[in-house]
């Protein structure tokens, strides 16, 4: 039987391990947990690849708004909205919508008009 050296990198690899069993286990305790963390990154994925065209937003205000309107978009989608959907019939009805009701008009709030199909 060979033994493993203990400066190895193999045998660092397998104290780290040894060293954070209870949490690497932690999924098959719980089965609500994931094996990976393949969603959250896959979430992060379009602010990794837009990073480039934010950098230039043409100014600190226009990055801010970037940021406001990603935000919605993102919300909308954790919400199973369609953010195309959503940001159209928002931005329709918030010019006219009363200021101290504007929580409804948030993803989470939000109803879409009911269109009259025979007034149409």
């Amino acid at each position: 039987m060979r033994k493993l050296s203990r400066k190895s990198e193999l045998a660092a690899a397998f104290r780290y391990m040894r060293g954070r069993w209870p949490a690497l286990v932690r999924c098959f305790d719980d089965g609500r947990l994931g094996l990976d963390n393949n969603p959250a990154e896959r979430a992060l994925r379009g602010v990794a690849i837009g990073r480039k065209n934010w950098l230039f937003a043409g100014s600190d205000t226009g990055g801010r708004r970037a940021a406001a309107m990603y935000s919605l978009i993102e919300s909308a989608k954790l919400n199973g909205l369609n953010p195309q959907l959503y940001m159209t019939d928002m931005l329709a009805r918030i010019a006219d919508h009363p200021a101290r009701h504007v929580a409804d008009l948030l993803p989470w709030n939000w109803q879409p008009l009911v269109v009259d199909r025979a007034a149409a």
